[in-house]
């Protein structure tokens, strides 16, 4: 069952380390960390090193 996942953490930009949070839709928490991972991944041009994941929480999906 999908549920919405909320991860947080911070990124190297340029010097700083910026904070993000995201929500992704994912079946587990490990799924929507490797998302997150790919999408700020892609987004910015960084390596999985200079992301750092500081949390994770899931949400169930409500069906009406």
């Amino acid at each position: 069952m999908e549920k919405n996942i909320t991860i947080s953490g911070t990124f190297k930009a340029g010097s700083n380390w910026e904070r993000f949070t995201k929500t992704v839709s994912s079946q587990n928490k490990k799924n929507a960390i490797e998302k997150v991972y790919s999408l700020i991944g892609s987004e910015h041009g960084l390596k999985r090193n200079l992301i750092r994941i500081v949390e994770v929480e899931e949400q169930e999906l409500k069906h009406g």
